[in-house]
């Protein structure tokens, strides 16, 4: 991230009689990361995806009664239309929940301009809808579903809440996470088949600790706090490498790739490749930047972070970044992080925002 530099500029002149001249300091100010608000809406989303193109969407979890569209278009005029039809955004519990968005917690748009929905089906939190769970991919090109992939009760089981995805299109996989009973989840694309890994391990599960998110802490109604377990997801594609961290949690774990595809590894064997990376700070969403880091959303800080082997910087810090949720990268390198204000309730006192992030 950019940052103050400050450069010494020595003269070296040597002056016969004289004291040597003292250095000239000139400071440099580097253009610092712009955060502007890219788009509002009244009701509550988490994630935000952005094409190759520049197309933008988000999607709305059904956590509450008032949800009348699950995936949107954010188009240029700030109209958010159903995506990719009404049909699909036309849930109820008599519509077929393979073939209609039940809780959409996710919405990815991968390097080659596929949109991918994960739908983990648990609407209200009240358990999974039987059938329902699910990863749907659509071509953008088409606004068609080309791909639909459900999940099976021993991938997603009733207390499951499927979180975030990354598409690994070399090895044809997707990796996600469980943040309601914490494990990852990778799935061949070509056959379909998913399985579930790491459950209910350390490195999956929620830590034990109170987060501290606009000055008050974050307790359920009756006072204890929450577990929310792994959550954020990034992949580095040049590495084969997953990084993973649960929401109440501060540890950022890495897996190799090519583990958790291997079928013939069990839980017992995947244990001893997971690496502790760093105490990177409580955070909802994570997102390979293209380059060597993870952006992290700093929910405790109304920030954004950004993980490197360097370390761990703020990339940008603000008000409005209320809850960072999600992240999408847009054409021109522009971050887009949806804020969810999750620890104000159902009604926050001012918009959701998708927010971006130019110059970082």
């Amino acid at each position: 991230a950019p940052m103050k530099a400050v450069i010494f500029l020595i003269a070296a002149i040597t002056v016969v009689g004289c004291a040597a001249p003292q250095p000239e300091v000139t400071e440099i100010e580097v253009a610092k990361p712009t955060l502007e608000i890219f788009a509002e809406s009244d009701r509550q989303w988490t994630g935000v995806a952005v094409t190759p193109e520049g197309r933008v969407f988000a999607n709305y979890p059904r956590w509450s009664p008032e949800v009348p569209v699950s995936v949107v278009e954010v188009e240029a005029n700030g109209i958010l239309a159903a995506y990719p039809d009404e049909a699909w955004n036309d849930w109820s519990p008599e519509a077929d929940p393979a073939s209609t968005f039940v809780c959409v917690q996710s919405v990815v748009a991968d390097d080659k301009g596929f949109l991918w929905v994960l739908d983990p089906a648990n609407p209200w939190f009240q358990g999974v809808v039987p059938g329902g769970a699910k990863l749907v991919q659509i071509d953008p090109a088409s606004d068609e579903v080309i791909q639909t992939i459900v999940f099976s009760p021993e991938v997603a089981p009733a207390g499951s809440y499927l979180n975030d995805v990354r598409i690994d299109h070399r090895h044809r996989a997707a990796y996600l996470t469980d943040s309601g009973a914490g494990a990852l989840v990778v799935v061949d694309l070509e056959s379909g088949e998913s399985r579930r890994l790491l459950d209910d391990h350390p490195s999956t599960s929620a830590e034990d600790v109170v987060l501290t998110i606009g000055g008050s802490e974050w307790l359920l109604p009756n006072s204890a706090a929450p577990q929310v377990h792994s959550d954020g997801i990034a992949y580095d594609a040049a590495n084969d490498a997953v990084y993973y961290q649960a929401l109440t949690g501060k540890t950022l774990y890495r897996i190799p790739g090519a583990a958790l595809r291997d079928p013939a590894l069990d839980d017992t064997a995947l244990v001893a490749v997971v690496e502790i990376v760093a105490r990177s700070g409580s955070s909802d969403g994570l997102l390979w930047d293209r380059a060597d880091g993870i952006f992290i959303s700093a929910i405790e800080e109304d920030a954004v972070k950004r993980w490197s082997p360097r370390g761990v910087e703020t990339v940008v810090t603000d008000p409005r970044i209320a809850w960072p949720d999600s992240f999408a990268i847009g054409p021109d390198g522009s971050l887009y992080v949806t804020t969810s204000q999750i620890h104000r309730g159902p009604n926050p006192g001012e918009p959701y925002r998708i927010l971006r992030i130019t110059g970082w």
